[in-house]
């Protein structure tokens, strides 16, 4: 399946995440995220871990606070992350461990997350979100 998609958008970057079920949603925006910022690895054979804890209001903030913790997170600790691994997760919060490497630079800068056009449904079986960052 699909993890993700790249959409058309005249001036920022607008992707489509698709999902068997909402914890993989969010697991492959961390695949969405990484391979959206470009990142150039250090040539380094050091994993990195990092905890999160996220409280929301409901699931399409969830994402949004999500996303936005994974690209500070990035942007701070110089780090990309390849995979997640959700100690809690349900509409409204999360506790999770990212786990990524060092980077060098990034390809691309991703200023933030918004909430314009957002969108999370549920699709036959399957689960997908739109989602809009300004770059």
């Amino acid at each position: 399946m699909l993890k993700f998609e790249i959409l058309e958008h005249l001036s920022d970057l607008k992707i489509k995440i698709f999902g068997g079920d909402k914890k993989e949603l969010f697991e492959n925006a961390v695949f969405a995220i990484r391979e959206c910022l470009r990142p150039e690895i250090e040539v380094s054979k050091k994993n990195t871990k990092s905890k999160i804890k996220i409280k929301s209001t409901d699931l399409f903030s969830l994402l949004v606070d999500f996303l936005s913790e994974l690209l500070y997170q990035a942007q701070v600790n110089k780090e990309i992350y390849h995979k997640v691994k959700f100690d809690k997760f349900s509409d409204t919060e999360l506790e999770a461990e990212l786990f990524g490497e060092k980077v060098r630079r990034f390809g691309l800068e991703i200023k933030g997350v918004t909430y314009h056009n957002l969108n999370i449904e549920k699709k036959n079986s399957h689960w997908q979100a739109v989602v809009l960052f300004d770059i």
